[in-house]
């Protein structure tokens, strides 16, 4: 199987082909309202809106598993997303990308890139190493998606071609 052979039910209730993106560079995110690295958004806009005409597009998949900090129902975290970041990227319904409930796509992308490591100099860094330890010791040897805003990149032929935790943008 490769990233064309998935789908996912987008905010509205529609199931999307991933096929429906092929020959486009494609960033899928798994994002949250209430997180530290919320202000992201603002990035993943001004990225979105530079890039669209040549073919990207980003695939927004709110969840809730990381400190709770995706609450509500996938319509206000479309309101939300709308209001406050003017977000005109695909939102798909919330998911879980972790554990024995992982949405198929998020199982493909884990086996294709595995967790790479934080940024050493992002600033919370520290942090999300020492909660990770606390909880999960072998974390840095998993693929599991370690928190919010983990971005996988796929090529124009649906190639996951890069993993991108949290800490990069």
């Amino acid at each position: 199987m490769n990233f064309y052979d998935y789908e996912a039910e987008d905010a509205r209730c529609n199931v999307v082909k991933m096929d429906d993106y092929k020959g486009k560079v494609v960033l899928v995110v798994n994002t949250a309202t209430r997180c530290g690295f919320t202000p992201q958004y603002d990035d993943l806009q001004d990225l979105y809106e530079k890039y669209q005409d040549a073919g990207f597009e980003i695939l927004d998949f709110p969840c809730n598993q990381f400190g709770n900090q995706a609450p509500g129902t996938t319509e206000e975290i479309a309101s939300f997303c709308d209001a406050k970041f003017g977000i005109t990227f695909k939102l798909f319904s919330k998911i879980e990308v972790n554990g024995e409930n992982t949405h198929p796509l998020y199982k493909y992308l884990k086996e294709q890139k595995g967790f790479g490591g934080f940024d050493p100099n992002h600033p919370l860094t520290p942090l999300l190493e020492s909660g990770l330890y606390r909880t999960q010791p072998d974390f840095r040897n998993t693929p599991d998606i370690k928190w919010n805003f983990t971005k996988f990149l796929i090529d124009r032929d649906g190639n996951v071609v890069e993993r991108f935790e949290p800490t990069t943008f």
